[in-house]
């Protein structure tokens, strides 16, 4: 009796086992289908967002393009007037802008040199008088303009 009674125990325990067995390996399965698909969906969104990244990138490119038409557009009509006018104007115009800078940048230094002289009639030291007067912004002003004569516009000549 014990024997049969054993024997029928083993008998469902195995039985109960190998009907486990494919269930257990479908969750295993699940569990790499699962992480695979995480690891899948990672790369998709790097992907995307370097897509993303170069799609910008090519809209500034687009945008500087544009700004270099329209300069030369600029440019060409202006040539076409000054063509079409007296010499001493297109000169005049094409003094325009340059004039201004160096009319802005006199009077930076006219006004800086007051300041200077100023402080040296009340009798400041020279350390000090340099360190009140050439402060962070006027060395941002200074490199603003040293950027924009003779960096942006060699920078925003068109490659031919």
């Amino acid at each position: 009796m014990f024997e049969l009674a054993a024997s029928g125990l083993l008998g469902s325990i195995l039985g109960g086992l190998f009907r486990m067995a494919p269930e257990i390996l479908k969750y295993v399965d699940r569990k790499d289908e699962r992480k695979h698909e995480l690891n899948m969906f990672t790369l998709q969104t790097d992907l995307e967002k370097i897509k993303g990244t170069q799609k910008l990138e090519g809209h500034y490119i687009d945008y500087g393009i544009a700004q270099t038409n329209a300069i030369q557009e600029a440019f060409k009509s202006q040539s076409e007037e000054a063509g079409k006018s007296y010499k001493w104007v297109s000169a005049i115009s094409a003094l325009v802008r340059p004039s201004i800078t160096y009319i802005l940048f006199a009077m930076y230094v006219i006004f800086k040199f007051t300041m200077i002289s100023y402080a040296f009639s009340t009798g400041t030291p020279l350390v000090d008088i340099v360190k009140t007067n050439w402060t962070a912004d006027d060395f941002a002003m200074l490199n603003m303009i040293l950027t924009f004569w003779f960096l942006g516009r060699p920078l925003e000549k068109p490659k031919s």
